[in-house]
């Protein structure tokens, strides 16, 4: 009775394969169809009971039309799905095998580069390698040795659907743990990422990253001009993410370069402004440019990491003094042409006036007392109410603090050595007999 039902099995497996075989695009996109819907969620045994302990061999003819047909995107969606149901089933492991031996992972990173593929197949693509990657370390490897980092990321920058892109970091998340051969490489990709022009790509490339730098426990130097770049993003959310992470660095070797880093952004290179207000100059029409132009958004947010920093920690902002920071932050105050980066110096320099005397002091005598009890008053909104004369003022001031500590503590320095040597005299004058 069984052999009677195992060659009626065997013969509806053959019956369907002949049916795939012979049948034209329209009739296997409705065999696909019907597979992913009556077969969805099936585990390993159960794909091989619906195929007679034949899945191996649909998945094969699966396989090889999918590297027959990819570039032209024929029925590509169905056939990614379908290939995960399998590459997904539980106790069917060695339907991922079978698929990497005829190559699958190269198939799946080649998709994600063909500008004429729909986006809705790349990241049918995309969920595989993920099924790929969580399958063990070795399987990360595999993907990483078919320059599959470079691919990802470089399709995580093109990619215009943020719900594709959300799977992108996923996948990238996962290849980062658990891959300390390739964990660096995943890193780096992540600090070139910051570059492309995607506000998306650059939110989820900074989020990760702070992930993956405590996994890879040294900061990259490239990492520092990366993060600073990114300051220039008219989107809040991506300078949140650039701050939270640059906050993470404060703990980490190039911490001294993005303190310089940041301040000298306080002053942007008079080179790059002009070139606009010239143009401005000569079109009116081009006045409300001022308030995006990058270098201007990138000395506001510059501004703002600035005073961040200094409440996070008291030691950052004694270093950043010394970096000559007031400085910096007055001439941000004094930019006419850019309100809110005003705002943020002046908001960042009343933490310094209030957290170090000697800073006060120094910003009283550059301001004059008029314009330092306006700003004392409301920082907050001190560009509404300053004139263009004391706006100029902050503008050209001349402060420098590391002078001023170096001439301090030079003063200090023969005071003490005075009272030495009198307390030396005293030392003498007991000593002598009476």
């Amino acid at each position: 009775m069984s052999s009677i039902k195992e060659q009626a099995a065997i013969s509806r497996l053959i019956s369907f394969l002949q049916e795939w075989d012979n049948a034209n695009k329209i009739t296997r996109h409705r065999i696909l169809d019907n597979f992913i819907m009556t077969s969805h969620g099936k585990t390993g045994p159960e794909l091989e009971v619906e195929f007679s302990q034949g899945a191996s061999l649909f998945l094969a003819r699966l396989t090889a039309w999918l590297r027959l047909t990819y570039m032209y995107g024929t029925c590509l969606e169905q056939q990614l799905k379908s290939i995960g149901i399998f590459l997904s089933a539980a106790s069917g492991q060695r339907y991922l095998i079978e698929f990497l031996e005829i190559g699958g992972i190269l198939t799946l990173l080649e998709i994600l580069g063909l500008k004429q593929l729909k986006e809705e197949a790349k990241r049918e693509s995309i969920k595989l390698l993920q099924l790929v990657a969580s399958s063990g370390r070795k399987f990360k490897e595999l993907i990483c040795e078919s320059y599959g980092v470079r691919s990802i990321a470089e399709f995580l920058a093109t990619s215009k659907s943020e719900e594709t892109q959300e799977q992108v970091q996923i996948l990238l998340d996962n290849l980062g743990h658990g891959n300390p051969k390739y964990q660096n490489q995943v890193y780096k990709g992540l600090i070139a990422l910051l570059k492309c022009t995607s506000p998306k790509a650059q939110q989820l490339s900074l989020q990760t990253l702070r992930i993956m730098q405590t996994i890879v426990g040294q900061a990259h130097p490239s990492i520092v001009e990366s993060v600073l770049g990114v300051l220039r993003s008219v989107h809040l959310e991506v300078q949140y993410e650039a701050i939270q992470l640059i906050r993470d660095l404060m703990a980490y070797d190039v911490q001294l370069e993005l303190l310089k880093g940041l301040v000298s952004l306080l002053k942007p290179s008079r080179q790059e402004t002009a070139k606009l207000q010239a143009r401005i100059l000569e079109e009116p029409g081009l006045l409300r440019l001022m308030e995006s132009l990058p270098a201007y958004i990138q000395q506001a947010a510059a501004a703002k990491t600035i005073g961040i920093l200094a409440q996070d920690s008291n030691r950052v902002a004694e270093e950043l003094i010394y970096l000559n920071v007031v400085h910096g932050l007055m001439c941000a105050m004094g930019n006419k042409d850019h309100t809110n980066c005003q705002r943020q110096a002046s908001i960042t320099l009343e933490h310094f006036v209030r957290m170090f005397l000697l800073v006060e002091e120094t910003v009283r005598r550059a301001m004059g007392e008029k314009l330092f009890q306006l700003f004392m008053k409301d920082p907050t909104n001190l560009y509404l109410n300053m004139d263009a004369v004391q706006a100029d003022i902050l503008a050209t001031n001349i402060i420098n603090m590391p002078g001023d500590l170096l001439d301090i503590a030079n003063m200090e320095l023969p005071q003490e050595e005075e009272s030495n040597t009198e307390m030396e005299l005293q030392t003498e004058d007991r000593s002598e007999p009476p």
